[in-house]
């Protein structure tokens, strides 16, 4: 990873993977499905993208020596964060919305929509 885009040391790379991508992707996936299930409101996804990008920074700064206070690492795992979040959001409430709504959506066979008759 470029040093002006990340401030981290000669791994910084594979911390990066290790916290953000894998821990702190597994954290925000699990939390958009989580938000997904409630039926809560997209912006949350946001706010909770936020606190774990903390969490992450933090435990670059704990474990690492990494400097806790770098805008730029912040934004960084904060994208990365967003998106692992937006995904299980999203994963989630299509599978709701397939087992909610399956009459709407042609079958995985290719065939016509199912029709509710009156």
């Amino acid at each position: 990873m470029p040093e002006w885009l990340y401030d981290a040391g000669p791994n910084g790379h594979w911390y990066f993977l290790l916290v953000t991508v894998v821990m702190g992707g597994l954290a925000a996936y699990a939390t958009g499905s989580a938000i997904a299930v409630t039926w809560r409101p997209r912006w949350q996804l946001f706010v909770y993208s936020v606190l774990i990008a903390a969490a992450a920074r933090f435990i670059h700064f704990a474990l690492f020596e990494e400097p806790f206070l770098a805008p730029r690492s912040f934004l960084v795992d904060l994208v990365v964060l967003i998106a692992a979040t937006t995904a299980g959001f999203w994963i989630t409430r299509q599978r709701q919305m397939r087992e909610q709504y399956d009459w709407l959506a042609p079958s995985a066979d290719g065939r016509s929509v199912r029709r509710i008759s009156n």
